[in-house]
């Protein structure tokens, strides 16, 4: 059995901007609702779906 326990993180930069959960590319099986998540002020987000954390890793976005 997977050990779902451990949390979940995700290091996005600019160009992931605008940022949603979950990302193109995901799994099927891992889709849920899309939701569209602020990191460029705190440089860190929690999806209320599924838990992923993103960590932003890059300067701070012009015009936001």
């Amino acid at each position: 059995m997977a050990d779902t326990s451990k949390e979940r993180e995700v290091a996005v930069t600019e160009k992931d901007l605008p940022l949603h959960c979950p990302m193109p590319g995901a799994p099927l099986w891992a889709r849920h609702p899309r939701v569209f998540l602020d990191v460029a002020s705190s440089h860190e987000a929690l999806c209320p779906y599924c838990g992923t954390r993103y960590l932003y890793k890059g300067a701070s976005p012009k015009g936001h």
